[in-house]
């Protein structure tokens, strides 16, 4: 049974979310305030975080950096629900390491659906262990690990699994909405330039090595390891 950690300061809303969460088989817990989601996380790791943005304490976005900074919580998968809905929101909210992004006001048989599609992909990607490498760069799937000439590389979830994907299709040219289906998932509704601005960052943070990602003019992307 997948445990859910609601971090929601509309206490109906986060009531309603719990019990249909329950309904569908779900552990959960909640709490009002930033600072009480991440010591209920911190004693109870849960496998699923639904997280507000607006809280009366800390701002969702430094508690999602303080969860990502924590090596037992840096992999449990995050969901932002939030009322802000503008594409730059969205974007941010990713790029900070969230795995999937719901505006407010939505529907509850759509939160479901996405909890459920994340928690799956979250179970994919713990299958068999794995070291992927190209050039001077290397991936470890247990650990959720990257290194470039042997130093660790820190990217955010949504920056790993970009460059698991190229690594795992290498020389295999991967359209933006292949990379958007694939990567982001069918439901992160975001405009296709969104994968060259993490392809940027994520080329920026590999350095030099970063260089085997090479764009295919009209078409996307492919990890040329030649280069």
């Amino acid at each position: 049974m997948s445990r859910i950690l609601i971090i929601e300061d509309e206490q109906d809303l986060a009531g309603l979310v719990e019990y249909n969460l329950r309904a569908a088989g779900f552990e959960t817990e909640t709490a009002n305030t930033g600072a009480g989601g991440l010591a209920k996380a911190r004693a109870q790791p849960p496998d699923l975080v639904l997280l507000d943005l607006m809280l009366p304490d800390i701002a969702g976005g430094e508690v999602l950096r303080m969860l990502k900074q924590d090596p037992e919580l840096r992999k449990t998968a995050v969901i932002i629900v939030s009322a802000k809905g503008q594409e730059s929101d969205r974007v941010q909210g990713l790029e900070l390491g969230a795995d999937d992004y719901v505006v407010k006001p939505f529907s509850v048989r759509e939160l479901l659906l996405r909890v459920k599609a994340v928690l799956r992909r979250s179970d994919a990607e713990e299958g068999p262990a794995a070291v992927l490498s190209a050039g001077d760069i290397s991936l470890d799937t247990s650990r959720h690990q990257v290194r470039v000439k042997g130093e660790e590389v820190v990217l955010t979830a949504l920056e790993f699994r970009l460059l698991r994907t190229l690594l795992e299709r290498s020389d295999r040219v991967q359209t933006r909405e292949v990379l958007l289906s694939d990567v982001w998932g069918i439901q992160a509704e975001i405009h296709t330039r969104t994968v060259d601005t993490h392809i940027k960052r994520l080329r920026e943070k590999l350095g030099p090595a970063g260089d085997i990602i090479e764009t295919v003019r009209g078409v996307g992307y492919k990890l040329s390891p030649q280069q």
